[in-house]
């Protein structure tokens, strides 16, 4: 049994869980590749058209590598979405929406990444890390305080003697590939942690929408959540999860503790092993604590405004109106079970619904009128009426239009001295005071009122711009006069 219902349980995750679904995904490289590269560095949470904008400049390039994107940004962050891969949050700073990555998708994303550049196991660093946290807390967890001052007491003498060993010069530092091995495991620990941030966010949000629902659902003799909003009880912050982000945020927040770990990190970006880090690991070393207090704050405002909301929700009495309408809806279902054993789904009735006469469509359909975009952004500049210069005219019609008088008048010139001539033999004797379009003028009269031939002739001409050019049509020949 416990083998099938661990089956059964699994079965349950692959259909819930958006990690999975990424990972199963036959696009996966190219969701976890966009997505990590513009969400998963410094900037977690990135305006939804800005977005859209960058991820069109990479499916265009995947294009042109072959890759078969059939989509826009704008669809594609939508399929995402649906299935759980994005977020989308209304922005603070403009009207819009941002999207940054889910909780599951970061998940199917670390994973990924993973197998593609596998971390070695740092056995030494990693089992050094382990031993002193199980010796932290069997200090920390024992109850009888003279086995806790003699456990403390070792760590003294452990202390004391290595600043003897470091004194008498037994002691050296270690060794440099032993210290990179170390700060990359810091590191490896510290990527995770940012991530942990939008599974605690996550998590208030369903810490809310469970009070919100706790309020709908509860009845007047079960108002126990209301009463304490009413009273000043702040739920989102006294939860476990609002106490354990408290506690967490005010040890990032902790000047002495930022002082001390910014200079221990100066410390370590001076010693000579550094020089063996990548840029992106010495930034990391460095923003770590500023990335952890950036976070930290809007987790924060996340949990004040979801406070702030669910009091305003019930001191406004907008549950009320939530309730009415539950009860309404449960009505309607439970008349509509009772109704579905003799009645079919498309039956005809006779009531009338009248529907709103706006149509329904997605609200991305929707674009604002903006009076500034048929503003004149240049000033108006008036002109005084002139008399028309003749020659300007006739050099305006020239640039636009094919001179066919003046192309005649050179046909019929040469077949005057020849029974017949090819658009060559014309544009030998006479240039093309049109570049190509005297070419293509040409080519037009003698398949009108000419012969073309199989064989191949070389047309050559100077163009407008003062270039040579020439171009291999099939001889196209003039055997009368043209009109």
């Amino acid at each position: 049994m416990p083998a099938v219902a661990q089956v059964l349980e699994l079965a349950q995750l692959v259909q819930r869980d958006a990690a999975w679904k990424l990972l199963r995904a036959d696009s996966a490289p190219v969701i976890a590749g966009l997505l990590s590269t513009h969400l998963g560095g410094d900037e977690r949470r990135v305006d939804a058209e800005e977005l859209y904008e960058r991820i069109d400049v990479d499916l265009d390039r995947l294009r042109a590598h072959g890759v078969p994107l059939p989509l826009t940004a704008k669809g594609y962050c939508a399929e995402w979405r649906s299935a759980g891969f994005l977020v989308r949050r209304p922005s603070s700073e403009a009207r819009g929406e941002t999207l940054e990555l889910s909780p599951d998708a970061i998940a199917g994303i670390r994973f990924l990444q993973g197998r593609a550049a596998p971390r070695s196991s740092v056995t030494e660093s990693r089992l050094a890390s382990l031993a002193a946290q199980v010796r932290r807390l069997a200090i920390d967890t024992d109850p009888d305080a003279s086995a806790r001052i003699a456990l403390l007491e070792e760590e003294i003498e452990g202390i004391e003697r290595r600043i003897e060993a470091l004194r008498s010069g037994d002691e050296l530092a270690i060794e440099e590939d032993r210290a990179l091995e170390r700060v990359r495991d810091v590191l490896a620990q510290a990527a995770d942690v940012p991530d942990d941030f939008a599974r605690v966010s996550a998590e208030f949000e369903t810490l809310n929408a469970s009070l919100r629902a706790k309020i709908v659902e509860s009845d007047v003799s079960q108002a126990a959540v209301i009463d304490e909003v009413f009273r000043g009880v702040d739920h989102i912050s006294e939860s476990d999860a609002g106490r354990s982000f408290a506690a967490f945020a005010q040890l990032v927040l902790d000047p002495a503790l930022g002082a001390a770990f910014e200079a221990d990190i100066r410390r370590i970006l001076d010693r000579g092993f550094a020089r063996d880090l990548t840029p992106e690991e010495r930034r990391a070393l460095r923003s770590f604590l500023a990335t952890l207090k950036g976070r930290s704050a809007e987790i924060q405002d996340a949990i004040t405004m979801f406070a702030r909301a669910l009091r305003r929700y019930v001191q406004s009495q907008d549950y009320q109106r939530d309730r009415v309408l539950r009860t309404l809806l449960r009505e309607a279902q439970h008349a509509g079970v009772e109704a579905a054993a003799y009645t079919r789904p498309w039956q005809a009735t006779s009531l009338t619904l009248d529907l709103s006469a706006v149509p329904f469509s997605s609200v991305g359909a929707i674009e604002l009128y903006d009076p500034a975009e048929f503003d004149a952004t240049g000033e108006v500049l008036s002109q005084q009426a002139s008399v028309a210069s003749l020659e300007e005219l006739r050099a305006l019609a020239r640039e636009t239009e094919i001179d066919f008088d003046e192309l005649s008048r050179n046909i019929n010139d040469l077949l005057a001295e020849a029974p017949s001539c090819t658009v060559g033999e014309v544009l030998a004797r006479y240039p093309a005071t049109q570049g190509v379009g005297s070419v293509v003028g040409l080519l037009s009269i003698a398949a009108e009122q000419g012969t073309v031939d199989d064989a191949p002739e070389v047309l050559a001409w100077l163009g407008a711009d003062g270039v040579a050019r020439a171009a291999l049509v099939a001889v196209h020949r003039f055997t009368g006069a043209v009109t």
